[in-house]
């Protein structure tokens, strides 16, 4: 009942009409982004970082979790009609959707599409608001050696579950505390890795790095690989489903939601598991196994539904205890430290109106996304005709200037460059910058926090694991590093 009292204060806070309207902005932003082929949410809210630095937490913090919100939505309609998922996440509704679309059905697909994403969003941010509070509270028990743990379990997990391997997801994660090393040190006043530039000696600036990585080098490397256009489906009719389509697609939205929260909510969860998950599931249990591979309703349906789910999923370890389990979760963190929030355990305490007028925004952010999705299909499926010269132009703009508004000096530009050049380089070798941006906002939270335990014990390591928490979570790192390395020798060895 405490929760629910939280919730409609909370509502109180998010009808506002100024709220609203953030809301209204970042949902459409992010349906616009999640459209358009390589534009993801995680890009976009890197990109409004500087630009939103005037805003109020709780305004900007709205935006953001539309933007979000929104990309998830958006991002079926690219898979659908282009056969181009944006992010893994999306490449079963780009397996069963497109052909949909090529027999004339795009309609009911990016309907069951939105609707499945509807159900599943409000679903999955309900479990939300009841689920992160309890979180919230087991995690204020946490002490230096618990943090510790847990940012290992941060830097294990995120590292294998956001790259193509766990050498190359380890790699940027290194990448990230490197940089997150730059500066003066905070307790004996040395200055670290800065090379003789006074520039640096303030350390460099976690927004530039975002906007660097995420918007500079996904810029180049697509300017670098693009090839021209890819032929769009057309959308006939009105997104509706029919009686039989709707059907066969409800039970599907229900048994993807449950499989993708859950999965969504752990610290190694994302969204990749769950939506593949849900398309195995689907194909076994459907009464038409046949239409499988040839445009079933039900592998757009549940996957999507999944995706969706797992999508309010990051967001329980992300408020809780500061985990960002995706690529876009990690640069909302950003976000919050910008404002001078760190999510946790005390976020709650601290910052509870501002949490609860988050949650709340996101029920409203549903309404709005289901609004502007059906009616308005046509003009977003438009959208993927505007060339991809134009739209990396306008990003290369927006990543200077916001470079500059966030430090005022060339020498941001300069590094902006630089990093934007790494980032290059990076996804050139696959590497994936999510985890940089993990190891450059946790890096230095878990040295301090190491540093505190090692005070606490006197130097003695074994405070590390002196509790069952603390090797609980060890654990969960020992099995990180070991399984990505032990899975294909076992399936190598059951082949033969």
């Amino acid at each position: 009942m405490d929760q629910i009292g939280l919730l409609l204060d909370g509502f109180a806070g998010a009808l506002t009409p100024s709220h609203l309207l953030w809301a209204l902005v970042g949902v459409t932003i992010g349906t616009a982004v999640g459209v358009l082929p390589g534009i993801g949410p995680a890009l976009t809210v890197a990109l409004l970082l500087p630009i939103t630095f005037r805003l109020e937490a709780s305004s900007a913090l709205i935006l953001f979790a539309g933007i979000y919100y929104g990309g998830m939505y958006g991002g079926s309609t690219t898979s659908i009609l282009l056969n181009t998922p944006g992010e893994s996440a999306s490449m079963i509704a780009a397996l069963e959707g497109n052909k949909m679309a090529r027999t004339g059905r795009a309609a009911a697909a990016l309907a069951t599409a939105a609707l499945g994403s509807f159900v599943a969003g409000t679903i999955g941010t309900v479990a939300l608001t009841f689920l992160a509070p309890l979180v919230a509270d087991f995690a204020t028990g946490f002490g230096p050696p618990e943090y510790v743990a847990l940012m290992a379990v941060a830097f294990t997990t995120v590292s294998a579950l956001l790259g193509p391997n766990l050498l190359k997801g380890v790699a940027s994660l290194l990448v990230g505390i490197t940089i997150g090393l730059i500066g003066i040190d905070s307790q004996t006043g040395q200055p670290r890795l800065v090379f003789g530039a006074e520039s640096l000696l303030d350390g460099i600036d976690v927004v530039i790095v975002v906007v660097a990585l995420f918007a500079l080098g996904e810029t180049f490397s697509r300017l670098i690989s693009t090839t021209g256009h890819s032929t769009v489906q057309p959308v006939r009719g009105r997104a509706v489903l029919s009686r039989e389509d709707l059907r066969r697609s409800w039970p599907a939205w229900l048994r993807g939601t449950a499989l993708g929260f859950p999965i969504g909510s752990l610290p190694a969860g994302g969204a990749e598991v769950p939506t593949f998950l849900s398309y195995t599931v689907e194909k076994k249990l459907s009464r038409r196994p046949e239409d499988f591979g040839n445009g079933a309703i039900e592998g757009v349906a549940g996957p999507e539904a999944a995706n969706n789910a797992a999508a309010a999923g990051v967001l329980v370890p992300l408020l809780t205890i500061g985990l960002p389990t995706s690529a876009t979760a990690a640069v909302i963190l950003t976000a919050f430290q910008s404002y001078g929030l760190q999510p946790g355990p005390e976020l709650f305490e601290e910052s509870g109106p501002l949490v609860w007028t988050l949650i709340a925004s996101l029920y409203v952010g549903n309404v709005m996304l289901l609004v502007l999705n059906l009616p308005l299909v046509k003009l977003w499926a438009r959208m993927l005709t505007i060339p991809p010269h134009t739209i990396y132009a306008g990003v290369l703009v927006f990543a200077a200037l916001g470079a500059f508004a966030a430090g005022g000096t060339t020498a941001d530009l300069l590094v902006l460059c630089g990093l934007g050049l790494l980032g290059l380089l990076m996804r050139e070798a696959s590497i994936p910058p999510a985890p940089a941006i993990v190891g450059l906002i946790l890096g230095p939270i878990a040295e301090q926090q190491l540093r505190r335990a090692l005070v606490l014990s006197e130097g003695d390591p074994s405070i590390l694991v002196s509790g069952p928490i603390t090797v609980v979570l060890w654990t969960v790192v020992a099995l990180s590093l070991l399984l990505p390395v032990l899975l294909p020798a076992v399936r190598r060895r059951a082949r033969r």
